[in-house]
Parts: structure tokens; C-alpha cells; sequence
């Protein structure tokens, strides 16, 4: 047996590499920055949280509130936002590694906290408002 038939390619054709959709949300993240700035500034002066966090997702996610609507937008990923104390309600960050989670929690005014959701599972990334 040939290792393309192991690996499911077969006809010798060799399938292109799919595309990370991280590549679109790279994109839209871009687009939407400075949006993005002025709603996790706003969290922090109105004392409604220190630690604004966005979620990013191409499906639904009953979590936060939506602030940029992809159909709306005719983008890749709707952004929604939260808080870190609605997720240490909703168990999504134990509340025992709440400390853990502001030690590495990175200055909002110069990054913005995004919950990557994605079929696969999700994480947090921390994603610059300037290039640096």
C-alpha cells in the first residue's frame, strides 16, 4: 500500500492544503480593531469589568452580547462581548484559575482578549490593536 492511499490521496493528485480560518480572522480582526478598542475601553471606564474579553466565532455561541454581526457585516466572524466574571460564572474559566487568567491577561487598551471559538474546540488569544 502507497502512503497517498493511507493518507487518503489517491489518483496521485496531491489535495491543496486547507486554509487555517485563522488567516480569515486575522482579516476581520484587522477590520475591526479600533471598534473593538473603543467598546473594551468603554467596559473599563463604565467599571463594568477590567477584562473585557471579545468572542470570535462562525457559528452560534450563547455567550456574551454580539457587537458585530458577520451577515450584517458580510465578514467571516461575528465578534460578541463579554466579561472574565461572566465567564467564571458560566464555568467556562474556573474559579480557581481566575488569578491565573489576570496574570497573563495582557493590557486592554493594547490588546484585545479574543475567545477563539472554532469546530475544534477554543482558546484565547491575545491580539495587538498597533502592529508591534
Amino acid at each position: 500500500m502507497n502512503p497517498e492511499e493511507l493518507l487518503g490521496q489517491n489518483d496521485g493528485q496531491q489535495q491543496a492544503p486547507k486554509e487555517s480560518p485563522l488567516v480569515s480572522l486575522k482579516k476581520d480582526l484587522e477590520f475591526y480593531k479600533e471598534t473593538l478598542r473603543e467598546v473594551a475601553i468603554e467596559i473599563m471606564v463604565e467599571g463594568l469589568s477590567a477584562y473585557p474579553i471579545f468572542i470570535a466565532h462562525q457559528h452560534e455561541v450563547n455567550l456574551g452580547e454580539i457587537i458585530l454581526d458577520s451577515n450584517e457585516l458580510n465578514t467571516a466572524w461575528t465578534v460578541q462581548v463579554s466579561t472574565l466574571e461572566e465567564f467564571v460564572e458560566k464555568g467556562i474559566i474556573q474559579a480557581d484559575k481566575k488569578d491565573h487568567f489576570t496574570t497573563n491577561y495582557k493590557a486592554a487598551e493594547d490588546f484585545m482578549c479574543v475567545f477563539v471559538v472554532v469546530p475544534e474546540g477554543a482558546n484565547f488569544v491575545f491580539y495587538p490593536y498597533h502592529n508591534v
